[in-house]
């Protein structure tokens, strides 16, 4: 690795103060689980990084405040996998978490940093915006918030300014919701997927009052379904319609190729799992 200036800021706004807008090798550094591969493979060479590590404890709590749950962005994967809060309010994200990557990087990666990396294999991006959440983030010129659906732009391409941090994330608190997330994997179970799907669904009675379905991994980036989610909408769930959203999902994703898998077989994939995050969701 080339040389590089390491910075380690003890508040938010010093931490804004070292990052550059116009020098795309001056990077905010939280867990480092991409990061490090990056500058190992040669594919980044830092002029700066700017820690993260010695900002204060707010940054990475995790509370309930009101009708919302509260993450910090520098809240380790891990802690949000055993948080109290997490797995009573938020079960969709702690069990998606249990599959996602390893101990070992869950134990290092920060939640600002999964989200912020882009990776449209990431398994947290597709969960937080079927759950609404919304994201805080901070620049020298103040706040803002963002809706998750909303930050990525592309394949490891986001809406983030370059000297933009996620502070915070805010996922509303919905008693009635039912929420799942399955992905298909290659390999073991933590592996990158073809394909991840996830659902949330409040149910009317026997009828589905309002669904959020998103895809990623198969996709440039996590893409809400939203003719899949009208046609859900008002109706009761049955195995007609279950055949019926899955073939409106394979038409309406933009699949690509990969070294996972042709465009086809992913599309025969989500085929496949949107109904059966659907039914499960409701199971």
């Amino acid at each position: 690795m080339s040389p590089f200036e390491l910075q380690e800021p003890h508040s938010l706004r010093e931490a804004l103060e070292y990052l550059d807008q116009d020098d795309p090798a001056v990077r905010p550094l939280a867990g480092g689980t991409a990061l490090m591969l990056m500058m190992k493979a040669g594919v980044f060479r830092p002029t700066r990084l700017v820690s993260l590590r010695r900002l204060p404890r707010e940054y990475s709590q995790i509370e309930a405040s009101g009708n919302e749950i509260r993450i910090g962005a520098l809240a380790t994967l891990s802690t949000l996998e055993r948080s109290a809060v997490v797995r009573r309010e938020l079960p969709v994200v702690a069990q998606t978490l249990v599959t996602l990557s390893n101990v070992r990087v869950r134990n290092v990666a920060t939640l600002g940093g999964h989200l912020a990396h882009a990776d449209p294999h990431m398994d947290l991006p597709p969960v937080l915006i079927a759950l609404g959440a919304r994201l805080t983030t901070a620049t020298l010129a103040g706040e803002r918030t963002i809706p998750a659906e909303e930050l990525f732009k592309g394949y490891y391409e986001t809406s983030l300014d370059s000297a933009e941090l996620i502070t915070q994330v805010r996922i509303p608190i919905q008693p009635n919701r039912r929420g799942v997330y399955l992905k298909c994997t290659a390999r073991s179970a933590d592996d990158w997927p073809a394909l991840g799907i996830a659902v949330v669904i409040d149910p009317d009675g026997q009828r589905v009052g309002d669904a959020r379905v998103v895809v990623s991994a198969a996709t440039e980036k996590p893409t809400r379904l939203n003719e899949v989610e009208a046609l859900l909408r008002g109706n009761t769930i049955d195995a007609a319609l279950l055949k019926r959203a899955g073939n409106a999902a394979a038409e309406e994703a933009n699949v690509i190729s990969g070294v996972r898998g042709s465009a086809g077989y992913k599309r025969q994939l989500l085929r496949v799992y949107v109904a059966r995050a659907v039914a499960q969701a409701l199971s």
